[in-house]
């Protein structure tokens, strides 16, 4: 899971569906500033939709926890703590008993994701959410064995800079060294792993951070791996240093698009069925909505500009 270091605040925004009106409410957070990095989450959303790129960095509005993506944070975090153990004791029932203690944690640090179990006092929906949480650990253990594993690194955050001044950033789940020198990257997903034909788009974030390796240490990772919890599938690739140079030039070209619609504030909607989970429908034109002003300043834009967000992930 990438876990980005750029963005938005939080707390609770009300839900909308399609034409809605509702009231936002929005925390005040550093002003706005144009973007002067790019991580995986980032540019998948600009990717998606220039819009959503906006409203996460350049307006910072906030967004609701969710169950799904909370219960990922739980569980990157139950596995990242089990290496904490001696290898012998890294068992299920180890690891099952480090939920609850990084659940409170978790609300300890983020307060807002209690507000998903407001309306659950009797606490069965948070037990159900619990036991499908000890269910993707248990899979993890069908997929992998910790006993065998010592992590180089966990949670890893990398930052690189291009020679062109991008920086490259994000937090790698976990970075493997085998005794010959060669990397394995690896980044647990609590979802189900996609069909082959999406397949390019999964490898997109993982690409990216062998970029970033390549560019920090000289070394091209000789394995990227997925680990997919929800579904117990493992996705593995070998990248070559034409796939890095590769993932370089496109970055370049969607950071170019980015400098564009930061200086214009040309950031145009993408309806994807993606929108339904997306929690500014009341702030976007395509259900009816208004962006917020637009907080940076604006220069004219250059005439012949070519459609935004509209290239692949790889």
């Amino acid at each position: 899971m990438e876990t980005s270091t750029e963005g938005a605040t939080r707390p609770d925004i009300s839900p909308a569906g399609p034409g809605e009106a509702v009231d936002t409410v929005v925390v005040a957070g550093p002003p706005a500033a144009p973007p002067v990095s790019l991580s995986p989450s980032r540019a998948s959303d600009f990717m998606q939709c220039p819009l959503l790129y906006r409203f996460r960095v350049i307006d910072r509005l906030p967004e609701k926890p969710s169950e799904a993506a909370t219960r990922g944070t739980l569980v990157h975090a139950v596995l990242e703590r089990l290496f904490d153990a001696p290898a012998g004791d890294r068992t299920v029932p180890r690891a099952k008993s480090l939920i609850p203690g990084q659940w409170d944690r978790l609300r300890e640090s983020r307060p807002e994701v209690a507000e998903l179990f407001a309306d659950d006092p009797e606490g069965e929906r948070l037990a159900r959410w619990l036991t499908e949480a000890e269910t993707l650990v248990e899979r993890w253990f069908t997929l992998e064995d910790p006993s065998r594993l010592e992590p180089a690194e966990r949670e890893l955050f990398v930052e690189a800079e291009l020679d062109s001044g991008l920086r490259l950033r994000g937090i790698i789940d976990r970075v493997d060294v085998a005794p010959t020198g060669e990397v394995r990257i690896v980044d647990y997903k609590t979802g189900k792993a996609p069909r082959p034909e999406y397949a390019e788009g999964a490898l997109f974030q993982m690409k990216f951070y062998a970029l970033v390796v390549w560019r920090l240490k000289k070394v091209v990772p000789r394995r990227l791996q997925l680990v997919y919890l929800g579904s117990g599938d493992v996705l593995t690739y070998d990248p070559v240093l034409a796939d890095l140079e590769r993932v370089e030039r496109k970055l370049l070209a969607l950071w170019e698009a980015i400098r564009r619609a930061t200086e214009t504030g040309d950031w145009r909607p993408r309806p994807t069925k993606l929108c339904g989970w997306c929690d500014h429908q009341a702030h976007c034109p395509e259900f009816g909505g208004t962006p917020p002003p637009y907080p940076l300043p604006l220069r004219a834009p250059e005439s012949g500009g070519g459609e935004q967000g509209r290239m692949g992930p790889d």
